[in-house]
Order: structure tokens, then C-alpha cells, then sequence
């Protein structure tokens, strides 16, 4: 439980850059099965760990009583059989260790089956997925029979020992009786005494596959636990005062590993402004964002939030000032009205009933029979993609953030929705900071800046009727999307 809690709380406080190079799947096992690994050995093996100890000492102390010279050769099981388990455990536990690697990679191969099973279906490639499944799962079982197996030999191997020391020891036995210095029925004390040293030894052989598979799950555990965190450059609560909303690229450059995504860019934004960015794939939009939310950290620059580097900030207060609606919209299994609450946990039902009316969306809740009270499903699959999308607007209205993001918001839906969703941004964006990312360059016309991103740099900026007049790689783009919206019709 405990073990659990501190795995949680340490993935809190990683990074977004940990996730970006390891799968959700694997992360979830360490969560879960490394974890329960961990947790099943300790529970199952505690008791008998006490008992074989308690056991081998009382048989031991017997031995001993009975005939010194004897015990000492009968000791010589311990040692030996504790070779043969070291020695097998060093071989079998980088094999223990990929199995749970490998259930790791199954968790994902699962994850990533059945939250695009419908793709699956659309593109007929159940037979490409069934052979990926059996690709992973054969690698899960290549490795668990190896340790399996190997984890196996140690109580025959054990037994072998106790059966050769008991040998060993009938015959010096035999010699000690006929010189009248041991009788027949301590003798036979005796080897039972060996058998009682033996079964401790055969205990821990058996329970060592489910032992290793826990010091794997361990090993996995604290290879999490040992990643480094964000830190924290300031406390929380030292916000100057209510934001206005201004923001300033000064030669700002970022790149992943090695490969540069934003090269010395400079920018800034005034509050209340509107600002578009635009671009190809891959030109740097979402990781401008991403460096504003300090979800990443610039490699060179700095960014300004009201003349303060964020870097200055406590990284919950910047993010406090920030509200945000993703084309890939979140919602949790549960009412629509906490979901909408999400935003601001501690507000009236009469301001999320405001935030949904600024949205667009009160109308739609109220067609549903439960209204407010209708509970969204797992992934959401109970209600379309746009009024997800509206139901995140209304969650960052109601959070009233000074500065808002909106990425790829309306280009995912049909031209019915996306008249609801823009009158419902313009209302939200109203006299507050805005960061508006959007292929369809027809929704940003009244944006009071567009910044037109090629290759990490600013290729062009101004407003549509500016930026139209240059006839450069923004008009290309605008003339693109009509002529292409023309050849449809």
C-alpha cells in the first residue's frame, strides 16, 4: 500500500519528458504488477521465512546435543545449498527481470489494442494486431519459462546435497555404533534432524521464483523511483498579483535530444491579444505551448510571464494562470457536472450552469434525461467528439484563466459544431491572453496576431489581411485550404 503511494506520488512528480520515451502500459506495471510482485512475496514468504529459521535452529541445537562431529558435517548442507541457490538466482534473474519487462510491453500491446480497436476494425487489421499481440506475448513466455525453469532446479539440487550428506552420515554412524559412542535410535534422531535442516532449504527454493520475480519488480520500482523530478525553482503562493496576461519570447531555442525544434525565437504578446500559430507539422506549435506551461524547459532564452521568467515561477502557480482546450479532449468516468467542475472544484452549481451557457453546451445538457447529472463512460464514447470539446471549454471558462490555449479545438468537427465552438472562443476570449492553434486558418481571420512557423522559426508575422497582402507562405497555405475545400464541393 504504502510502496503503491510512493510510486504514485514520485510519477506526479515527474517530468513530461519521461513520458514521451516510455509507453503508458509499462508505466502502468510498475504501478501494478511490479508492485503486487513485490507485495505477494512479502506476505506469502514472511511466515515461512520465520518458521524454516525457527526450524533450523531447534534442529540444529538437536544435532549438536546428539553428536558434534556429525552436525558439523551435516552443516556443510547450509553452505552449499546456499551456493546453489546464489548460483542459480545470478543466472535466472536477468530472466526474471525481462519477464516483467515483457509484462510491461504486454500491458501497452493491450492498452494500445483495444483504445484503438475500432481503427483496428476500420482498416481490416485484426490479423496485424493478433500477430503483434503474439509477438509480445511469446516473448512474455520465452522469458518466464527460462526463469521458471531455471528457478525449478533448485530443489532437486538441494535434495541431491541432503541426500548425500545423510549418506555420508549413515556411515559414520554406523562406524560410531559399533564403537559403542552412538546408539541406533540417535542415529535415527539424527537424519530426521537433517530432514527437518533440509525443508527450510526446500522453502526458499520454492518460493524463490515468486522471491526474484519481487526483486525484479523492485528493480523496476526503483529504476522509477531514481528518475529525476521537475524541481522546483520557487515556492508555491508568490504570484506578484492577478495576471495580466503579457507574454515575451526572448531568443527562445529548444530541441529534443539532438534534434532543434525552436531556433532563437522572439515574440511578444501583449495582454488581451488574440495570437494564432500556424504551420506545418512539426514546425514547433505544440512545443511552443509546451515551453510556456513549462512542461519542458528552454535550452537557451528565456520566456517572460508579466516581465517574471517562468523559471522564477512555481511551476502550479504558472500553470494556475493557464486554461486550456486540446483537440484530444480528456474527460473521466463520471457526471458531466464534475467534469465541467473540474475546472474550479470549489464553484456553485449556478457558475458551472454559467460556464456551460458560455460554452454552448447548457442546451445540449439539458436534451440529455439526466441533464448534469448524465455520467460520461470511459473514454468518453457515450457523447460526440465536438461536445467534449465543449464541455472542456466550459471547464476552462469556469477555471477564469488570465491567459487561454486552445489547441486544434475545432478541427475535428462538423461545420455545425464549429460555429458553436467559435462563438463560444470568442466569448471566452474576450478580454484575456489567447494562444489559438488551428489548421483551419479560416477560424483565426480575426486573430490580432498570427505567427507563421516553419522549420522552429518565425517565417512570417502579422494579422490575415497583412500576412495576405505578402503573398508568402501563410497566403500559399490560406489559397491551399480554399482550393482544396473547392475540389471537394
Amino acid at each position: 500500500h504504502d510502496l503503491r503511494n510512493e510510486v504514485q506520488n514520485k510519477i506526479r512528480r515527474l517530468p513530461v519528458r519521461y513520458f514521451d520515451t516510455n509507453s503508458f502500459g509499462d508505466v502502468l506495471s510498475r504501478v501494478t504488477n511490479d508492485v503486487e510482485a513485490v507485495s505477494n512475496a512479502l506476505q506469502q514468504s514472511f511466515s515461512q521465512v520465520i518458521s524454516g529459521i525457527l526450524t533450523l535452529v531447534l534442529a540444529l541445537w538437536m544435532m549438536f546435543s546428539i553428536n558434534r562431529v556429525m552436525a558439523c558435517i551435516a552443516c556443510l548442507i547450509i553452505p552449499v545449498g546456499a551456493l546453489i541457490t546464489r548460483g542459480i538466482v545470478k543466472i535466472s534473474q536477468s530472466q526474471f527481470k525481462a519477464q516483467q519487462d515483457s509484462l510491461g510491453d504486454m500491458n501497452g500491446a493491450i492498452t494500445e489494442l483495444y483504445t484503438g480497436y475500432n481503427e483496428i476494425l476500420l482498416f481490416g487489421q485484426q490479423e496485424q494486431s493478433r500477430r503483434q499481440f503474439e509477438t509480445v506475448n511469446d516473448s512474455l513466455q520465452k522469458h518466464a519459462f527460462k526463469a521458471q525453469f531455471l528457478s525449478s532446479l533448485m530443489s532437486p539440487l538441494i535434495s541431491l546435497t541432503t541426500y548425500l550428506s545423510i549418506g555420508i552420515i549413515a556411515v559414520i554412524g554406523c562406524f560410531a555404533i559399533l564403537a559403542g559412542t552412538l546408539s541406533v535410535g540417535n542415529l535415527q534422531a539424527f537424519i530426521r534432524y537433517i530432514w527437518q535442516v533440509n525443508d527450510p532449504l526446500t522453502q526458499v527454493s520454492q518460493l524463490s521464483a515468486q522471491i526474484q520475480a519481487a526483486f525484479a519488480g523492485l528493480k523496476r520500482i526503483f529504476e522509477i523511483l531514481d528518475e529525476p523530478e521537475e524541481t522546483e525553482s520557487a515556492p508555491a503562493g508568490l504570484l506578484p498579483g492577478p495576471a495580466k496576461g503579457e507574454v515575451t519570447f526572448e531568443h527562445v531555442s529548444f530541441s529534443y535530444g539532438d534534434t532543434p525544434v525552436i531556433r532563437d525565437f522572439n515574440v511578444t504578446v501583449k495582454s488581451g491579444q488574440m495570437v494564432a500559430i500556424v504551420g506545418p507539422t512539426g514546425a514547433g506549435k505544440t512545443t511552443l505551448i509546451n515551453l510556456l506551461l513549462r512542461f519542458y524547459d528552454v535550452n537557451s532564452g528565456r520566456i517572460l510571464v508579466d516581465g517574471v521568467d517562468i523559471r522564477d515561477m512555481n511551476r502550479e502557480d504558472l500553470r494556475s494562470m493557464f486554461g486550456m482546450v486540446l483537440q484530444d479532449t480528456w474527460l473521466f468516468s463520471g457526471t458531466i457536472f464534475d467534469n465541467i467542475r473540474y475546472g474550479n472544484l470549489s464553484a456553485r452549481k449556478d457558475e458551472v450552469i454559467d460556464a456551460a451557457k458560455m460554452a454552448n453546451v447548457h442546451h445540449f445538457i439539458r436534451t440529455l434525461p439526466q441533464g448534469y447529472n448524465m455520467v460520461i463512460n470511459e473514454e468518453g464514447s457515450n457523447i460526440s467528439q465536438g461536445e467534449k470539446q465543449l464541455l472542456t471549454i466550459a471547464r476552462a471558462i469556469l477555471k477564469n484563466p488570465q491567459i487561454m490555449i486552445l489547441d486544434e479545438a475545432t478541427s475535428s468537427v462538423d461545420t455545425r459544431l464549429e460555429k458553436m465552438l467559435q462563438s463560444a472562443m470568442y466569448t471566452v476570449l474576450k478580454d484575456r491572453t489567447s494562444f489559438v492553434i488551428a489548421h483551419r486558418l479560416s477560424t483565426i481571420k480575426n486573430a490580432d496576431l498570427i505567427l507563421v512557423l516553419r522549420d522552429g522559426d518565425i517565417a512570417e508575422m502579422g494579422n490575415h489581411e497583412s500576412l495576405m497582402a505578402q503573398n508568402g507562405f501563410y497566403s500559399q497555405l490560406y489559397n491551399s485550404q480554399f482550393a482544396w475545400g473547392a475540389e471537394e464541393a
